[in-house]
């Protein structure tokens, strides 16, 4: 009988040049990825501005009229609503464009865990095991699977404030939340597929910690340059996806039992 012996046929890490080279060899994948870039962007631009309308039909009366500057008192008024108009306009172009892309990211999970696929598909050949196909239950539960990801996000975000506050410690293990997280986010799109629970691909993340710090240390660095993060992360969503999934192939196969034939 003879060994079919995946720890031979896969490598233990995909290196991020690699996965850079696999996108770039595979002009299928390099559509799909513009594609996916395009309506993320598109899709957060149209959130950023009606969320910005929105609040602005709420709120924007309290400021059309800038207190009247008469004495001190008002001088002191005219100020203090100068210093609250910018924080206002800081705040909520903040909030809105976190609020708009992370409404963006949970509409096109179906499309990343298409790509993951033709990923996997790409990359293992005539070894990939095709599943049921489209369908529209196989879409509505990505989008439930990218909602729950997605209501982690905040949950990590929030708790990453409150620790923010810790001398020293703090910014260390918020740097380490983030880095984790993404590493969660990105893995979702192949679990997804095969129907993992979140809590499995939790799991997953805490069993391979090592390998789940080296996917996400990037994303989680970008992700915490302010401004510009949500273009840059939008730009490379697609990329870290294939690079997550091609890791993710070879880490799950590789440690499957090995078959005799």
């Amino acid at each position: 009988m003879n060994t079919i012996s995946r720890k031979t046929e896969l490598p233990a890490w995909v290196p991020l040049t690699r996965s850079i080279a696999f996108v770039l060899s595979h002009l299928r994948i390099l559509g799909w990825c513009i594609l996916l870039v395009g309506i993320t962007c598109v899709l957060t631009w149209g959130g950023y501005v009606e969320s910005l309308n929105f609040i602005n039909g709420l709120t924007g009366h309290f400021f059309q009229h800038q207190p009247v500057a008469d004495g001190i008192r008002g001088w002191l008024m005219v100020k203090g609503w100068q210093v609250l108009y910018f924080l206002f306009v800081l705040v909520t172009r903040i909030v809105s464009f976190y609020l708009a892309f992370l409404v963006a990211y949970c509409l096109t999970s179906p499309g990343y865990v298409f790509l993951s696929t033709a990923t996997e598909k790409a990359f293992l050949g005539t070894s990939y095991q095709p599943d049921k196909g489209f369908s529209v239950r196989g879409v509505v539960i990505d989008l439930i699977e990218g909602c729950k990801i997605g209501a982690v996000g905040v949950v990590v975000t929030f708790f990453a404030l409150l620790v923010n506050f810790i001398p020293f410690a703090g910014q260390a293990i918020v740097l380490l939340l983030y880095i984790f997280y993404s590493a969660l986010m990105f893995v979702d799109y192949p679990a997804s597929r095969i129907r993992w629970s979140l809590g499995r691909k939790i799991r997953w993340v805490r069993k391979y910690y090592k390998r789940s710090f080296r996917l996400g240390i990037f994303p989680a660095l970008i992700s915490m340059v302010p401004v510009v993060n949500i273009f840059f992360i939008a730009l490379l969503f697609p990329l870290f996806t294939v690079h997550t999934t091609l890791n993710f192939i070879a880490i799950e196969r590789r440690s499957e039992p090995e078959k005799t034939v």
